[in-house]
């Protein structure tokens, strides 16, 4: 699927909290304060029909006896769920808006589209590229066919076959976990091991942050198959069983970089 194929509907977020019309500001200014990742909350009618959007710019000043109904926005920009994710993307840049409600053809809210959703559609749509050249090189070497899958792996069972990873990007990975938009790792199944092929960086970050499991693209190799998997070989001989053995190598703290500054 190319990207002009790919639909809002796909990557929009769905289940966000709502209010309606005559719901107090005191009560917007509680839910609020729970930390809507919208900065304010869409309003609908009893049968979700989006009638405004009430955010903290609106009840600025407001008194709390006040309803949402007297100082909501109202006809707020919006996109369709088969609206493309580029077109959605194009409408977010020139309205200035960091999220868009998506609604059906009745006005029923569906959910949600912002600007981190159409990054982290992108993102993802790089990766089928990434699984494909990894799975002609392994067909290659080993003149086997190999079968792709996606599915949740264990962050705890994965081998790494990269001996270190860079601080800096590191602490970028963490921050893609924390708002979604990290891609799939790839991965190889090789009877019961995992070797981690491509996400060293966003594994470790996984590992820091506790998440248990990550969203991968694994390729099956059976050890019946290639008894001796290139791959495993460079894990073994790097002494590489876990992720506890990549290293951090954060080169702002270099030596050579430390006596730099202190001469100047």
């Amino acid at each position: 699927m190319e990207l002009d194929d790919v639909r809002v509907d796909a990557y929009m977020t769905t289940g966000v909290d709502t209010v309606c019309p005559e719901t107090w500001v005191t009560d917007v200014v509680d839910q609020l304060k729970t930390g809507s990742q919208y900065g304010g909350l869409p309003v609908v009618d009893g049968d979700d029909h989006l009638l405004g959007f009430v955010g903290a710019i609106d009840i600025l000043e407001v008194h709390g006896s006040e309803q949402v109904k007297s100082v909501m926005s109202r006809n707020p920009v919006v996109v369709r769920p088969e609206m493309t994710v580029k077109n959605a993307a194009r409408v977010i840049f020139r309205t200035g808006h960091q999220f868009l409600p998506v609604v059906d053809d009745d006005g029923v809210l569906l959910g949600m589209f912002s600007n981190g959703d159409a990054v982290r559609s992108q993102i993802e749509r790089t990766t089928p590229s990434k699984v494909q050249s990894t799975r002609e090189m392994l067909e290659r070497t080993h003149g086997i066919s190999i079968r792709v899958t996606e599915r949740d792996v264990a962050v705890s069972s994965l081998i790494p076959t990269q001996r270190e990873v860079h601080g800096d990007e590191l602490e970028g990975r963490t921050y893609e976990l924390k708002n979604g938009l990290a891609e799939p790792l790839i991965v190889v199944s090789y009877g019961s091991e995992t070797l981690l092929v491509d996400g060293h960086h966003r594994a470790l970050a996984a590992r820091r942050l506790d998440i248990e499991r990550m969203a991968a693209h694994v390729l099956t190799v059976s050890p019946e198959e290639v008894g001796q998997l290139g791959l495993r070989r460079i894990a073994r001989l790097g002494g590489l069983d876990s992720l506890a053995d990549v290293e951090v190598n954060d080169y702002v703290q270099h030596p050579l970089i430390e006596k730099t500054e202190s001469a100047r």
